[in-house]
Order: C-alpha cells, then structure tokens, then sequence
C-alpha cells in the first residue's frame, strides 16, 4: 500500500531554513509527480509545489525563489528546502501523490516559524 512518511519539520526563526523529506513507498516513484501542500491553523490546505517524473518543477506563486522542491529516484524520496522563513509559513507541510483518481497523504511534519 502507498505510504508516505514526512520528516524535518521544526521551529526555527524567521529568516531561517529547513528541509523537509518525504520518503515514498507501495508505488514506482519514479514514474509519479509528487506534491507538497501545507495546512495552516484555519486555513485551507494549499499546494506549494509539485516535481514531476522528469523532474520538472511547480511553485505556488507566492513561494517562488524561496522554495525548492526536488527529488531523489534512487532513494524514492522528494524533498522541499525551505528559505528565508517567515511567520506565515507555519503550517503543518504533507506530501501528496495522487494516482489515477486517489489522492495519497503523509502524516504531516509541523513547521513553525517564530518572529
């Protein structure tokens, strides 16, 4: 079965990075775009950004130059390097493979940034 398994989260200040995996399993990774969402406290979950099986990369406008999505086939791993945090980053991050009709979900990893 799909499972998705995110790590790295943390509190850091503002200004500060993080990197953020997922490791993937019950499926061939490699021939499947990858997502990154986030949840905050209220809010709606939004997409930050998507890799696909080539390696080409999405980003919610706002987080552009700031975000790096990648990908790493051998490790069947995607990851999301996070820069110059702000307050309003703080979410709880999910990484997210849907396939065919089926949306996938990790746990979360909480990310907060303080001022």
């Amino acid at each position: 079965q799909v499972q998705l398994v995110e790590s790295g989260g943390g509190l850091v200040q503002a200004g500060g990075s993080l990197r953020l995996s997922c490791a993937a399993s019950g499926f061939i990774f490699i021939l499947n775009a990858m997502s990154w969402y986030r949840q905050a406290p209220g809010k709606q979950r939004e997409l930050v950004a998507t890799i696909t099986s080539d390696g080409s990369a999405n980003y919610a406008d706002s987080l552009k130059g700031r975000f790096t999505i990648s990908r790493d086939n051998a490790k069947n791993t995607v990851y999301l390097q996070m820069n110059s945090l702000k307050p309003e980053d703080t979410a709880v991050y999910y990484c997210n493979v849907r396939r065919v009709v089926n949306d996938y979900w990790g746990q979360g990893t909480q990310v907060t940034v303080s001022s």
